[in-house]
């Protein structure tokens, strides 16, 4: 793989990767390094597979390193830690996301934002401190950092936990940041996909009157009787549009296809804030006057810190939030990538790891 010696990735392991930029994914062998005095070992039992897989592994983004295992919503059970491991022990429930490496001196890593750190390591296809390449969670086994582990209470599902590690702290984030998690506010959510019905959710357990805001009508009852918004909104209906503006104080926009940000800007009330999470392929349309027409607030957010991302997974537990998943075996993973591509899953597809991927002779 690196050609790095045995003594550097001592531990055999295996996996799905993709090969080449055709995106599809096969059984792959390879190893990982030994545990070390901070590092926690543990086997993979789940893995959510997040909407950045699938660009991921096509090399959409042009950051690909082949062979590429991926995996950041990846959940099991330690069965090994280092010397100075002091969290967790050998039989834990644990959770590892989006990142197990950083600087932990900057800005950003002294003030729980290890997220932002210039630094930062991605969980698979990216350089480990050692030069090797990082895999992901569909894979059978991980080694990483404690700093970077999270733990999972005992009374949250492993498979429905597993999207909270990307997608749940993806939405959890900016509402905490942003001040949307008052009792009483009114925030919309835009899209209804893996991101928007945990936002949903967690909106809701903190307190606040959500409306749903989606181009597709036929969501609604699932919105509301399902996922328990107060309101939902087809943001095609200019009467439903014209009813609402000036009615929000908070919108979350989860979705990564192109749209226009004027009408949602138009929702807002004065001082109100809109923040996008989702990843247009193209740049977005910013028109200036509605954004200066009542000191709105234009913002992004990305994921989260470790301490807040532990947070939310115990915030999650505390107020039963899980995430709606289909739970599938490892072999049926390129046929989830081509409905994962249209849209069809709702809302996250969850890889059962521990029971499914077998090993390669």
């Amino acid at each position: 793989m690196t050609g790095l010696s045995e003594e550097v990735r001592p531990n055999k392991a295996f996996g799905w990767a993709a090969i080449d930029t055709s995106g599809v994914l096969s059984p792959f062998k390879f190893s990982t390094r030994g545990t070390g005095e901070k590092d926690v070992a543990f086997k993979v039992l789940y893995c959510g597979i997040c909407h950045s897989d699938l660009h991921m592994i096509k090399n959409d983004w042009g950051t690909s390193i082949y062979p590429l295992v991926p995996g950041h919503e990846v959940v099991g059970e330690v069965t090994e830690v280092g010397s100075k491991v002091q969290k967790l022990k050998v039989g834990d429930r644990v959770g590892v996301g989006c990142m197990v490496g950083s600087c932990h001196s900057c800005d950003n890593c002294t003030n729980n934002l290890e997220n932002y750190c210039p630094e930062m390591i991605f969980t698979y296809g990216a350089k480990y401190y050692d030069g090797t390449v990082t895999y992901g969670g569909y894979s059978n086994t991980m080694v990483v950092d404690e700093h970077f582990v999270v733990g999972i209470p005992e009374n949250l599902p492993l498979d429905a936990a597993a999207p909270l590690l990307c997608a749940g702290i993806t939405v959890y984030s900016p509402l905490r940041f942003y001040g949307l998690d008052k009792p009483g506010l009114h925030v919309g959510v835009v899209g209804l996909g893996g991101l928007g019905h945990l936002a949903v959710k967690f909106a809701k357990a903190m307190g606040t009157k959500v409306t749903v805001i989606s181009t597709s009508p036929s969501k609604q009852k699932e919105a509301l009787e399902n996922l328990g918004a107060d309101s939902f909104l087809v943001s095609r209906e200019q009467d439903q549009l014209r009813a609402a503006i000036g009615t929000f104080d908070g919108i979350v926009d989860t979705v990564s296809a192109q749209h226009p940000l004027l009408p949602l800007l138009g929702l807002l009330k004065s001082h109100g804030k809109l923040v996008v999470l989702g990843i247009p392929e193209k740049p977005l349309e910013l028109p200036a006057f509605p954004l200066i027409q009542g000191r709105k607030l234009l913002g992004g957010s990305m994921i989260g810190g470790m301490k807040e991302t532990q947070e939310m997974i115990d915030f999650a537990a505390e107020h039963g939030i899980k995430a709606d998943t289909e739970v599938i075996a490892m072999d049926y993973v390129n046929a989830a990538m081509d409905r994962l591509l249209k849209g069809d899953v709702k809302y996250r597809f969850v890889i059962d790891i521990g029971n499914t991927l077998k090993s390669i002779s």
